[in-house]
């Protein structure tokens, strides 16, 4: 039996008394709950018909309680199930109303599809200090989806919301393409392209992250961190990395025009796509000026792409560089997009005697941490220079983290590009698509380098050249206005 301890605030005439006093201050007690009811209704957004329903109820109760004035009971016993059955009725109604009270079209459910998606899988649980529940009922009441266009239309512009150019709404030809890898399979101009950063004074546009040595925007004198402005008298404004890619891809022979602001200049340049051919690593030996076999003998790897043979290509640079008897190592990530993340871990092991490599996050912290107990190390004990520039990134720059963190190597040239999340993608039930960032990266030393990039301990020389044969007159001619000697290329 419910016994109610607070007497205090118990009405006088609570106990034995007769029953119209009772049952007055029971039905009191049903006016209040309904009151309150109503009130808790809107505090939960319970749909209206759900509101006249618990109002239908509590009329109905009344007339129960009037009819139970002929049966004598303790009202103390009535009174517990009757709140408990109100608050069951309130919590019914309270968990239907999680969802929206009007009927869902087709095009009403492929959109929560996708906002279910970034509910589950987005990095950012604020939701870039949004609302995201109240964004959900918002867009289903006001935006129009009549049409499959007008649902991608509504899915895009949710994503907009977020303020993240990497999580994207990919069309079912566009995620075909990009879960079969068949973009890799056309030829281009040997461009990696991105979205700008503050480095690059610019939010118009797209950024060339680098110019593959050799290929036409090379040939061209396209270099990292020109904005290209146009692709075939298209803007770029407001066009996504993946619509300018497929843009710039086409077949062998053919014709593309760019327009490139580089510094205060703007270029048009028309380019013919081929097929680039990119090997990743090139490496040469420096001798430097000194007395016979003495003389300090540096080896120069430079890294252009994280594809499936390079922690391969580069174990083989290494000890083709070992048998002349390098005294040091400089490793060139300068213009280096990035590539297969597996391979920057490999790449990291060979020159790490231990540590971390890479920390990843999501929103509940660290996920999952990539280290080396030194099994892997070839190279782990020369000294080590890395230069870096904004064309270095994703890959690149976990792999110029590690070994600056790890106090491995010192690091040179300039802030780099400043990718430091992980995107995954997903699949919609009409075959469109989601990209949508997962989870970030952080450093060792627990950096985010997102739109920061990895700060190098000394900048390069302005002058520095960034081929393989322009680097070693660096070192050894003091008049050159790049050089740079031994002592300050090793020095922290």
């Amino acid at each position: 039996m419910f016994r109610r301890t607070n007497t205090g605030n118990m009405p006088r005439n609570c106990g034995h008394t007769d029953g119209a006093s009772k049952h007055n201050f029971i039905r009191q007690s049903i006016w209040r709950l309904n009151k309150n009811l109503s009130s808790k209704c809107a505090l939960f957004s319970v749909s209206d018909g759900c509101l006249l329903k618990l109002k239908k109820y509590s009329g109905s109760v009344h007339k129960v309680m009037n009819f139970s004035e002929k049966i004598r009971q303790q009202s103390s016993v009535l009174f517990v199930p009757l709140v408990i059955g109100v608050m069951l009725v309130m919590s019914v109604s309270v968990s239907v109303s999680k969802s929206p009270s009007w009927a869902l079209t087709e095009e009403n459910l492929l959109f929560l599809e996708a906002w279910r998606t970034i509910d589950r899988a987005y990095v950012d649980k604020s939701f870039n200090g949004q609302s995201w529940f109240r964004y959900r009922e918002d867009a289903l009441r006001n935006e129009p989806m009549n049409t499959r266009e007008q649902t991608y239309m509504a899915i895009r512009k949710m994503l907009a919301t977020l303020d993240d150019p990497f999580t994207r709404f990919l069309e079912p030809e566009k995620f075909k393409s990009l879960r079969s890898g068949t973009q890799g399979a056309l030829t281009g101009v040997g461009l990696s392209i991105g979205y700008p950063t503050h480095f690059d004074g610019s939010a118009a546009g797209l950024v060339v992250i680098s110019a593959a040595p050799g290929g036409p925007a090379n040939r061209a004198g396209v270099l990292a961190g020109d904005l290209i402005l146009a692709i075939d008298d298209s803007s770029t404004e407001t066009m996504g990395i993946y619509d300018a890619a497929e843009r710039l891809q086409g077949p062998d022979g053919s014709l593309v025009e760019l327009t490139i602001r580089s510094g205060p200049k703007i270029k048009h340049i028309a380019l013919t796509r081929e097929r680039v051919s990119l090997n990743p690593v090139k490496s040469r030996l420096c001798k430097l000026p000194g007395s016979g076999n003495d003389s300090p003998r540096i080896g120069y790897i430079k890294l252009t792409s994280f594809n499936q043979n390079a922690s391969g290509a580069v174990k083989e640079a290494i000890s083709s560089l070992r048998s002349n008897s390098v005294n040091a190592f400089v490793l060139d990530l300068r213009d280096n997009s990035g590539g297969l993340f597996p391979e920057g871990i490999e790449i990291a092991k060979i020159w790490l005697d231990k540590g971390v490599i890479v920390y990843i996050c999501d929103n509940r912290g660290v996920r999952d941490i990539y280290d080396t107990d030194g099994s892997s190390a070839i190279a782990a004990s020369e000294p080590l220079a890395v230069l870096v520039n904004k064309g270095t990134a994703s890959a690149s720059e976990i792999l110029a983290g590690a070994l600056k963190d790890n106090k491995r190597a010192v690091l040179f040239g300039e802030p780099t590009y400043g990718k430091g999340k992980i995107q995954s993608v997903f699949q919609l039930s009409d075959g469109s698509g989601l990209a949508v960032t997962v989870a970030r990266y952080e450093t060792p030393a627990h950096t985010d380098i997102d739109k920061v990039g990895v700060i190098p301990d000394h900048p390069l020389p302005t002058s520095f050249p960034n081929d393989v044969e322009g680097f070693c007159s660096c070192l050894q001619d003091p008049a050159t206005a790049c050089y740079v000697n031994r002592t300050q290329l090793f020095a922290r």
